[in-house]
């Protein structure tokens, strides 16, 4: 269960006054630099925690939320070694991730344009416009675990069968009311 307050869920592991800060209210969407930047300040700032809370499954990913908002949803993802994601894009959310630990290779496309490959370390942060599609996988021999954020919250994504299938104009889906 999650801890409530105004317009705020926070993992009760996580409900410490640095997060509800990190997570204080802004515009209604947040920039993928802003995302990024709240990945790699909670990896960095609640490492232990993030830690102790994780969880390793097969064959299933395992995943929990961390904080919902208004504005952001943030999630803790862990990834056993071969596992990973189908071709998806966020629905147009902007997103971000920052490796916990372990690696995961993205391979990524925005419309119309070439598919990339790029390999995420422990540390490593990004973020993400909304018209990204990619595809997250461990390939590694060993576990990795990652912080992702989203703006909006709660809008669900699209899968493909292959990047080479994202369409070249990736349309909002519409924003859930919970979140208006």
């Amino acid at each position: 269960m999650t801890t409530s307050t105004t317009n705020l869920d926070i993992h009760p592991r996580l409900d410490v006054p640095r997060l509800r800060t990190l997570l204080a209210p802004r515009d209604p969407l947040w920039a993928p630099t802003e995302l990024r930047d709240l990945t790699s300040s909670v990896v960095e700032e609640l490492r232990p925690t993030l830690i102790e809370t994780v969880r390793f499954s097969s064959p299933r990913r395992w995943w929990t939320r961390l904080a919902l908002t208004a504005e952001i949803e943030l999630w803790l993802l862990s990834w056993l070694p071969g596992q990973g994601t189908a071709p998806h894009d966020h629905g147009g959310a902007s997103g971000a991730f920052t490796v916990l630990l372990g690696a995961l290779a993205e391979t990524y496309r925005y419309p119309s344009g070439p598919i990339r490959n790029q390999l995420h370390t422990t540390g490593a942060s990004l973020g993400f416009g909304q018209g990204r599609a990619h595809q997250v996988q461990n390939l590694s021999a060993t576990r990795a675990a990652s912080v992702h954020a989203y703006s909006p919250p709660l809008v669900p994504t699209r899968e493909y069968a292959s990047l080479r299938d994202v369409p070249d104009d990736i349309p909002a889906l519409p924003i859930p009311r919970s979140v208006r």
